[in-house]
């Protein structure tokens, strides 16, 4: 830090950042951050989740995280439930998958299908 400037602009993109964490919306995002996600990679995800709401300014969708889903083989595994309670399971996931699914399922409502559960367990 530099200036007073710069610490309050990084306090404010700080801020911003948390609170895609908190209240309740329309739209959840939630990631399973327990060891055996974070071990295969969620970390990122959650991350990539954040950035690309953020970067879009979405603001019905809050991004939190969750503990073990018990699914480990699929991990990082990433739940999207929307207002009505409905869910798509999203598994296997990385960065890069995750700003599509910001982009297709997110922005435009269009279930990214091959990155699903029903999509990868058969």
């Amino acid at each position: 830090m530099k200036s007073l400037e710069e610490l309050r602009a990084l306090k404010a993109k700080v801020k911003n950042d948390m609170s895609l964490r908190d209240g309740a919306d329309d739209t959840r995002v939630v990631v399973g951050m327990a060891t055996c996600g974070i071990a295969a990679g969620a970390r990122p995800v959650m991350n990539a989740f954040v950035e690309e709401v953020s970067k879009r300014n979405i603001k019905n969708v809050q991004v939190t995280m969750t503990g073990c889903m018990g699914l480990c083989r699929l991990e990082p595994i990433v739940e999207v439930i929307d207002k009505d309670g409905n869910k798509v399971t999203y598994v296997k996931m990385n960065a890069e998958k995750a700003a599509r699914v910001v982009a297709e399922h997110l922005v435009n409502g269009h279930v990214v299908s091959e990155y699903t559960i029903g999509a990868t367990a058969q």
